[in-house]
């Protein structure tokens, strides 16, 4: 049996209505709005496998891999223990493969924890996304799919609602495909546009060019995507510090409800628990 959707920041400041809205835009507009004005920006550890392992990489490449820990589960339950209130797991070696690769270490990281996950990281039909939610993940990241099969990211909206994050992926604006290793001709934010209205969870929005790097988020990038549409927005990659995470933070009433760090939490720049505190602050400021 799937476990019930686990919303987006915890309960979000429902709007009752007296009349049905009919649009599916303007729903996910309203529903932006009533969780915007519930908490704040969440600050998403990443936890990257590759062979088994907790891994990061530069700029997405397969041959720039820095090892972190032998036990991705340990390193989730650290974030945990630190205040995460979602994490960001992908495999790895499934975004290159195609297919999912490191279900073993997944198994164990959602039986470490007990906050929500989105994984990420060669999710390419519906039998995989049902056995991944089967597992006990909260939301499956799909990618690729969103260039070179939308109908199946409506399909996968349409039977688990609520449960589909897509990933874009952008490299000087272009959409990037196959665990990145390829860029498309297709502009990020009209990869976006095209998802509204199908009932798309949350965009994760990732300057490829920032990954990894610690040299700062693409902020205009991420602003230009967030105010194109009204789905939510995951802002990921380049964050070096909690000056990051307050900057990222200042995007929340254009749509951005989180953003994901990796390198900067396990190359010790940023503290988590310092971290979310900021999020939270600047939450309280925009208030």
């Amino acid at each position: 049996m799937l476990r019930a959707p686990v919303p987006l920041r915890g309960p979000p400041t429902r709007l009752f209505l007296t009349t049905p809205i009919e649009d599916p835009a303007a729903r996910e507009r309203t529903w932006l709005v009533c969780i915007a004005r519930s908490s704040s920006m969440i600050v998403i550890p990443a936890v990257d496998i590759k062979g088994g392992r907790c891994v990061r990489l530069l700029q997405g490449r397969e041959d720039s891999e820095t090892v972190f820990s032998d036990d991705p589960s340990a390193m989730a339950v650290r974030w945990e223990t630190e205040g995460a209130e979602r994490l960001h797991v992908v495999d790895l070696d499934g975004a290159f493969r195609k297919s999912p690769q490191n279900i073993e270490a997944i198994k164990q990281i959602i039986e470490a924890v007990h906050i929500p996950i989105q994984l990420g990281g060669g999710i390419r039909t519906i039998e995989t996304i049902s056995r991944y939610l089967e597992l006990g993940i909260d939301w499956v990241i799909m990618g690729t799919e969103a260039i070179r099969n939308p109908q199946l990211v409506e399909e996968a909206c349409r039977l688990f609602p609520d449960r589909i994050i897509v990933g874009i992926d952008a490299r000087k604006g272009m959409m990037a495909i196959e665990g990145w290793t390829q860029t498309t001709e297709r502009r990020a934010v009209d990869v976006a546009k095209n998802l509204e209205g199908h009932g798309v969870a949350a965009i994760v929005f990732t300057d490829i060019q920032k990954d990894g790097m610690q040299a700062g988020p693409n902020l205009e990038e991420t602003r230009r995507m967030a105010e194109s549409v009204s789905i939510s927005i995951i802002a990921s990659g380049g964050v070096a510090n909690v000056q990051d995470i307050r900057a990222v933070a200042e995007l929340e009433p254009a749509g951005v409800i989180g953003v994901i760090t990796g390198r900067a939490l396990y190359a010790g720049t940023l503290k988590l628990e310092e971290a979310v505190r900021a999020a939270k602050a600047r939450h309280r400021s925009l208030s």
